[in-house]
This record gives C-alpha cells, structure tokens and sequence, in this order.
C-alpha cells in the first residue's frame, strides 16, 4: 500500500506555556493572534504546545523555520520583548525548567539538533514575565507587551517567507 505524503508548512509557529500560571501563559495568548492573522497561509502553521515539552518533537521535523513564542526570563524588565535567533538562541543552553513546563524550550531545540530534526532557522520571541504563579492572565506588564511582540512575531513569519518566496496575502 502507497501512503500519500502529507504537506508539511515549512513554517511553525509555536506557542509555549502554562495558562494556569500568569505571565508563564504568554505564548499560548501570543499564538492565539498570530494565529488569526495566518489562519489562510498554508506555508504556516501554529501550534499551541502548551506544556507538552518533548511531545512536540514531532511537529519540528521537514520544517524550514521555528518560531517559538513563550516567557523568556532574560533578567530584563518586566514586559520586555527579546527576540534571539539561531546560535544566540541555542547557546542559551539547556537549563531545569522553572516552570510546570515538561521541558523548556532550550531542551526541545537541544533534542531536535541531536535527532537532526531542527530546522535551518530558530527564533525564539520572548516576554520577560513579571509573575509566574498560580493564577489566571497576565499582569498589565506583560499583557502591554503582546503588541510589541505580535509585531516582532509576524515580522520574523514574513522574513522566513520572502526568504522562501512564498506568497500570502496575510
């Protein structure tokens, strides 16, 4: 029996995060208006991981690009967007998850580099989170960054694109 290969978007928007714990839910939130704005691109892709950690190995395989959403305690201000890509991302290191996370994203990309499943490009757009405890939302902080850091998403969606020359009309 022949399987018909399925078509995987080249690129994958990934939110990560516990919504149960305040600012740790950012990326879920922040994947949530990505994902309206390219619900019609087929190039793209977005998935909430949640806390899933190791589980979503499976989703970076045949991909061009991963753009990973999340908090990123960078020891910055509350509410401030960074933005880390490639080498910088992945020499962040692999560090015991502060969070309910099953695994932090530095310990996804180290596993996808050693299973040779990661893609050409990583990027990583992070709010510094000011509150991570068990509660519901985001402090004000952080929730007046999700339009810096849409903006920084979808511009790093549209470079990732132009570079493959894919068209949208998002």
């Amino acid at each position: 029996m022949f399987r018909k290969e399925q078509f995987v978007p080249p690129v994958l928007v990934l939110g990560l995060g516990n919504v149960l714990l305040g600012d740790d839910g950012v990326g879920p939130a922040l994947l949530r208006e990505v994902q309206a704005l390219y619900a019609g691109v087929q190039a793209v892709e977005c998935v909430d991981g949640g806390t899933q950690g190791l589980a979503l190995l499976g989703y970076l395989a045949g991909r061009e690009a991963l753009i990973i959403l999340d908090a990123y305690a960078g020891g910055r201000n509350a509410g401030d967007v960074s933005v880390l890509e490639g080498a910088e991302l992945l020499g962040c290191g692999v560090t015991r998850s502060t969070t309910a996370h099953e695994g932090n994203a530095g310990e996804l990309l180290a596993a996808a580099h050693l299973l040779n499943e990661l893609p050409a490009r990583v990027f990583l757009v992070g709010i510094e989170p000011e509150c991570v405890r068990t509660e519901l939302g985001l402090s004000e902080r952080v929730a007046e960054a999700l339009p810096a850091a849409f903006v920084r998403a979808c511009g790093l969606v549209e470079r990732v694109l132009a570079d493959l020359k894919v068209q949208t009309v998002a």
